[in-house]
């Protein structure tokens, strides 16, 4: 038995090693590679035909990527007519064997195509950043949009919450995955190691990501944590250099201050609903003092809102008085708060959804839009974006998913008395507390 295990061992060695020679001199073009994938070659040898494929594309220059994905949209898409033919014979004889003709015709060839790519060891990586290329094309050529779907249908699979691994980083996590965040982090840029260690290290904080099993040293998503004594209403307090660390039994809210995607490929798959309800329950079941979860959370679209605003009847005066201070400190507090709820409450797309990309993630997971902070941000970037002003959004877990039922059936925002009450306050020009 041992023999033959070894001699089978060693033909294995020989065809894998035969198919990488063959793929290193394989020399036919990226959509003739996918037609050989799609057919009875491509049932025998298909590891090494997607291995191939793969790594042609990743040596692609731009104009070759692009004829690749408009090879995609247009010869790997469906027959039209034959799915018409046979949704017409279904209709008049609804058979086992007609039903499977209706659903392998309705489905793209492409569809196939992509998932015998996922085949090679980091393949799914690959497909991911493939993606990335596509979404890049898709504002000059959206015809493309047609294979994004089949992209975002298999995406959607392969990476739904049965597959996803959350893991807890800290500073013992290997350097290949902390830099990695170092690199992510989207919302408050993390400077040095030094920065890093304060995120990680302290007794007081926590950072969790979600990462996929085939992407073991790639997080897709993380979310940083302070534990706190209560609610904070300052990013530069959370983030202080020289702080006393809190004794994690002592704390009572866990604050969410940064949210960070890294996959620009799995754009529109939502990770964050999952993962801030699985945090809350890890962090609830190891710390049972935590009596509240909240965010600090930037308000990134506030002054670009509030530039359309300068000739308001109502709020003219108060929209100027904002953001025509020169000196932070000039920034009246009190009616950029009232601003900014009015714009968190009412500012709104075209479809009707609340304005604000991160007002719009938070609300559609059933938070609640719990207080504001005029000094919340200082920072350079704080400041162009929103005057420094930052929101609390509640994680109330009796009533997130009603809110979150109320804010997609109806577009119903959860919020405080006291930000209702702010957003129909009409704000003055001026006020006698400021920032500082």
């Amino acid at each position: 038995m041992r023999r033959n295990r070894v001699f089978g061992d060693l033909l294995s060695q020989l065809f894998e090693r035969t198919g990488q020679f063959r793929g290193q001199d394989d020399r036919r073009s990226l959509p003739e590679l996918c037609e050989a994938l799609l057919s009875a070659e491509g049932e025998v040898s298909g590891y090494s035909l997607a291995a191939t494929l793969l790594a042609r594309y990743a040596q692609a220059n731009d104009a070759d990527r692009l004829a690749f994905f408009q090879s995609l949209n247009a010869d790997f898409d469906i027959d039209a007519e034959q799915v018409a033919a046979l949704a017409r014979a279904y209709a008049d004889t609804p058979s086992t064997e007609t039903f499977r003709a209706l659903s392998q015709a309705a489905e793209p060839r492409r569809q196939e195509l992509l998932r015998r790519l996922n085949q090679p060891v980091g393949a799914t990586h690959a497909l991911v950043g493939m993606r990335t290329d596509l979404l890049r094309l898709l504002p000059v050529h959206p015809d493309l949009k047609r294979t994004d779907i089949d992209f975002m249908h298999l995406l959607r699979s392969w990476f739904n919450r049965g597959f996803l691994v959350l893991r807890e980083i800290d500073w013992d996590t290997p350097a290949r995955i902390l830099d990695k965040i170092v690199d992510y982090e989207a919302v408050h840029q993390i400077d040095d190691l030094d920065d890093l260690r304060r995120r990680l290290n302290p007794a007081d904080r926590r950072c969790f990501a979600f990462f996929h099993p085939s992407m073991p040293d790639e997080p897709l998503i993380f979310v940083e944590v302070a534990l706190t004594s209560e609610i904070p209403g300052s990013i530069a307090a959370l983030l202080e250099e020289e702080r006393d660390p809190l004794d994690p039994a002592d704390a009572r809210a866990a604050v969410f201050y940064s949210i960070s995607n890294c996959q620009k490929g799995l754009a529109g798959i939502s990770f964050g609903n999952l993962l801030i309800k699985q945090v809350v329950t890890e962090l609830s079941a190891t710390l049972p003092s935590l009596q509240t979860f909240v965010t600090l959370s930037p308000i990134p679209g506030l002054n670009a809102w509030l530039s359309t605003k300068t000739d308001d009847a109502e709020i003219g005066a108060a929209v100027r008085s904002v953001l025509s201070a020169e000196n932070p400190r000039d920034i009246p507090a009190e009616p950029l708060k009232a601003l900014a709820a009015r714009y968190l409450l009412t500012a709104k797309t075209d479809a009707g959804a609340p304005l604000d990309p991160v007002a719009r993630f938070h609300l559609g997971n059933g938070a609640e839009i719990h207080d504001l902070h005029a000094a919340g941000d200082p920072s350079p970037n704080g400041l162009a974006l929103s005057s420094g002003a930052m929101v609390n959004y509640l994680y109330d877990l009796r009533r997130t998913e009603r809110n979150h039922e109320d804010f997609a059936t109806n577009g119903t925002i959860a919020a405080s008395r006291t930000v209702q009450t702010l957003s129909s306050t009409a704000p003055g020009p001026k006020s006698k507390e400021s920032v500082a």
